[in-house]
């Protein structure tokens, strides 16, 4: 009897200190679960479609060797209960668990930014996105031309999106198509039109302004050289903008990187040279100063004016007459003359 009492007494004693080592070794575990980097060393992407279930989430995370076991994701998800978002991710280092759920729950997805600059012409845009990797540049030249519909509203004379791809920075997802992306642009577009109250005229308004955007780049400068434009139009003038004769010439892939003085008789409906009135559309794609200013040009007599873009001082200079705009013009050929000696 007195040995059975010894037995169990040890047993009590030496009990909970068991348990306790079990419970540390349990945490400790756990911590590590949690805590411990794990993942590849090489990129890893991993696609969670929409109305995916944790369940499935976690298999996926596995599957990839992004996390070390997918029931610890799965309990982290029932600790947190938070949302997990769709849409790709990029894993390209080890980590811990808790990174990994912190990124799907913030929508962290991955992303190739695009600029597309004031002035962009579909051609442009089309380059920059074949070097984002966003597939040859023919597809997307497709896409703005067939895509129309997203801007039948707007402009049912609209031959292509040009004019309504709004220049800004992008962030596309990986797999975007080119439809996504004129959608997306079209959609940035109908934002920026709002927000100048763009409402009415607009095929003639996005035509002026793409004519704006390419003949300068001073933003001070935008309302005269719209100014310019609308004066002629009502005096019935041809508008002899080289930038339009350069789009005609791109259209039908006779561009030779330079304009001569063949390319100003060469017949194309956008040569403003040889056809009064507006280009058939817009040459490029406008930003919101030149909108505006094809909104409301400023209130001038100007005629003529020699393009920022060739002036050494990077400024325009505007006329009322024929005189006095063949003054200018030799003043900017000395002007670059001089320039080029120095």
């Amino acid at each position: 009897m007195g040995s059975q009492r010894r037995k169990s007494r040890k047993r009590k004693r030496y009990g909970p200190a068991v348990l306790l080592l079990a419970l540390l070794a349990l945490g400790g575990w756990g911590a590590w679960c949690f805590l411990a980097p794990y993942g590849p060393q090489a990129e890893v992407f991993v696609e969670i479609q929409p109305g995916s279930s944790v369940l499935r989430i976690g298999q996926q995370l596995e599957s990839a060797g992004v996390v070390r076991n997918q029931f610890v994701f799965d309990v982290l998800r029932w600790i947190r209960r938070g949302r997990l978002l769709a849409g790709e991710y990029r894993f390209d280092h080890p980590a811990a668990v808790t990174e990994v759920y912190d990124r799907i729950a913030r929508g962290d997805v991955y992303t190739k930014a695009v600029m597309v600059p004031e002035g962009a012409t579909v051609f442009d845009i089309a380059e920059r996105l074949e070097q984002a990797g966003f597939g040859p540049k023919e597809s997307f030249l497709e896409a703005q031309a067939r895509d129309t519909s997203l801007v039948a509203d707007l402009d049912p004379e609209a031959r292509s999106l040009e004019g309504y791809l709004f220049p800004d920075t992008y962030r596309f997802p990986r797999k975007a198509t080119a439809d996504h992306i004129c959608e997306t642009m079209v959609r940035r577009f109908r934002q920026k039109a709002a927000l100048a109250g763009l409402k009415e005229h607009v095929h003639d308004v996005v035509t002026m302004a793409s004519l704006v955007e390419k003949e300068t780049a001073v933003g001070a400068e935008r309302p005269l050289v719209a100014s310019v434009f609308a004066n002629r139009l009502a005096h019935h003038m041809p508008l002899m903008t080289d930038p339009s004769v350069i789009y005609g010439l791109e259209l039908e892939g006779q561009w030779r990187g330079a304009i001569y003085q063949s390319d100003l008789k060469r017949d194309t409906p956008y040569n403003t040279y040889l056809h009064a009135g507006l280009p058939p559309g817009p040459i490029a794609n406008p930003g919101l100063r030149s909108l505006q200013a094809a909104m409301n040009p400023a209130k001038t007599d100007y005629l003529y004016f020699v393009a920022a873009g060739d002036d050494p001082q990077g400024h325009s200079v505007f006329s009322a007459t024929l005189e006095q705009h063949a003054h200018d013009v030799a003043a900017y050929r000395s002007a670059m003359r001089k320039a080029g000696a120095r």
